[in-house]
């Protein structure tokens, strides 16, 4: 068995994991958002939803822990335990939806949904607006569906951020305690709902130096850029990818 072999995957399908898990952790490290948004598109393509899913919240793990000091202690208190119970609660029920959906069908959402969050995003710009518990409670729960359903946990949670809070590095520092939380969540919910195989953990000797080459860029990135520069390339690029994968599902109905 050849070294591709091990992966059951084509080589050039091994280069686009590698490629999007590397620029989604560069733009990760750059904003705090985006890991999810880039990398579950591409995953869809080549893997089963299951497995997409599984791998993507593996490595927003990975990538939680491993950066831990650059968000830890940084970000509000206030919202986190309401926001963190309404994303448990949303999550299982996004599992349900995820194990109802056949590969076009979550190939599909996947890119409707990306192109509509990143529109959202669009359309706001960063401020520091009073967020009652309600609020990120709800946020929870709408963030819990997309990261059940999807893994992608991020364009609530993302709105809230730019929403409520005006300085990059805490928002920045939010948004990675909250995704690093939600991938806990959602590896035990996909967990007791039987969707995790050993083919995302093998994928991960391609991944996680990809992953760790994107941080290392993109950390160096953030401390020398901080700033709104970022958002029109991010949200773009995000649209582009969305609007694509939706466009091929919708062609292979």
């Amino acid at each position: 068995m050849t070294a591709w072999g091990a992966f059951a995957l084509p080589p050039d399908q091994i280069l686009w994991i590698a490629t999007s898990v590397g620029v989604a952790a560069l733009i990760r490290a750059f904003t705090g958002f985006g890991f999810a948004m880039l990398v579950v598109p591409v995953f869809s393509l080549i893997l089963a939803p299951k497995d997409a899913v599984v791998l993507s919240a593996v490595l927003a793990l990975i990538l939680g822990l491993v950066t831990y000091r650059a968000w830890w202690g940084l970000f509000p208190l206030a919202p986190v335990l309401p926001m963190m119970a309404g994303a448990f609660f949303g999550t299982a029920v996004g599992v349900w939806f995820l194990s109802s959906l056949s590969v076009l069908e979550f190939q599909l959402w996947i890119g409707v949904l990306v192109a509509a969050a990143s529109l959202a995003l669009a359309r706001f710009t960063p401020g520091e607006r009073p967020a009652s518990h309600t609020v990120a409670l709800g946020t929870g729960v709408a963030s819990g569906l997309m990261n059940g359903a999807f893994a992608i946990p991020g364009p609530p949670v993302i709105l809230y951020a730019v929403a409520t809070l005006k300085d990059p590095a805490q928002s920045r520092a939010f948004l990675m305690m909250f995704f690093f939380g939600s991938s806990i969540v959602s590896l035990v919910m996909f967990s007791l709902a039987g969707l995790v195989s050993t083919r995302p953990f093998q994928l991960l000797l391609v991944a996680i130096p990809a992953m760790w080459l994107g941080n290392q860029l993109g950390n160096a990135a953030f401390h020398r850029f901080a700033g709104a520069a970022y958002r029109p390339f991010v949200v773009g690029l995000c649209i582009l990818i969305g609007l694509s994968i939706s466009t091929k599902a919708l062609f292979d109905l």
